[in-house]
């Protein structure tokens, strides 16, 4: 089994202010933008340092908002290694049109952002009915859409996920549901509950890994349960670099580390196998 390392979770920010403004959802923009920006180039460049093989880079939307040129014209550069997951603001009666118009332009996916550092979560809009013809395009186009959010919104995503069976749904940093209480991880039980909705995945990032260090939680654990409940192939890794802390190398790297107690097979699903599914626009190429 060839080892890969795909990363559906880090973000990017140009240097050019004037050709990309920002225009951060909620007007806040977020302090990691701000202070520790990586742009396109630079991205590629950690991926190589990394051993990142590929990557569906997240549209930063806490800086460019509903803008995803920056994100459109970077993967334009480097389609055979990079997708883009574009953010769309759903409840727009236009919303349809411009879902189709960005997936022609290369982004593979979509994500919404309920809110967090930069602006209080709200999840009243995520089940509006105007949300539902969005929601129509992307199973049509084969989207997956990330929900970031919180468990508040699980039972929220339980019932899209039950309305829209074609659409792929991924949730951002498995919503923080707590875990702090170590096996068999009752706490965790309304995202376990999503198990039973085969087009609900998992993305496990450095937020899931700083949670499995928490009270009486552990990586071998946590990551064996959540294999036992969801089954690998529907978990796959996300940097959030550079919003989490520390280097691309350094995130591989306790990714690693985390999943290191699973079995190869399921090792790659994570780290790899998962991503290719979620975006075939990142699976091998036949030579």
């Amino acid at each position: 089994m060839k080892s890969q390392v795909i990363d559906i979770h880090p973000h990017i920010i140009s240097d050019d202010t004037s050709a990309y403004p920002h225009a951060p959802l909620g007007g806040k923009q977020s302090t990691w933008s701000k202070e520790r920006p990586v742009t396109f180039p630079d991205f590629i460049a950690a991926m190589d340092e990394a051993g990142v093989d590929k990557a569906a880079i997240v549209q930063s939307s806490t800086c460019y908002g509903y803008d995803n040129s920056y994100l459109i014209d970077s993967i334009a550069t480097l389609p055979e290694r990079v997708t883009g997951v574009g953010c769309v603001d759903v409840t727009s009666p236009d919303a349809p049109a411009v879902i189709r118009d960005v997936a022609a332009k290369g982004i593979s996916g979509l994500r919404l952002f309920t809110g967090g550092s930069t602006m209080k979560v709200n999840v009243d809009w995520l089940d509006d009915p105007a949300t539902y013809p969005a929601w129509e395009v992307a199973g049509e186009l084969g989207l997956p859409i990330c929900v970031q959010s919180r468990p508040v919104a699980l039972p929220i995503v339980e019932k899209l996920a039950r309305q829209f069976p074609d659409v792929k749904i991924v949730i951002d940093h498995l919503a923080r549901a707590p875990v702090d209480d170590g096996p068999p991880y009752k706490q965790a039980e309304v995202l376990f509950v999503l198990a039973d909705r085969s087009n609900v995945f998992l993305k496990v990032t450095p937020r899931t890994f700083d949670q499995v260090q928490e009270g009486l939680a552990s990586a071998e654990t946590y990551f064996a349960r959540l294999v036992e409940v969801f089954g690998s192939d529907r978990l796959a890794f996300g940097s959030n670099y550079p919003s989490s802390d520390g280097s691309l190398p350094e995130i591989v790297a306790r990714a690693k580390s985390n999943l290191g107690s699973l079995s190869e097979t399921d090792r790659h699903n994570v780290l790899a196998g998962t991503a290719q599914r979620l975006y075939p626009a990142l699976s091998d190429k036949e030579a």
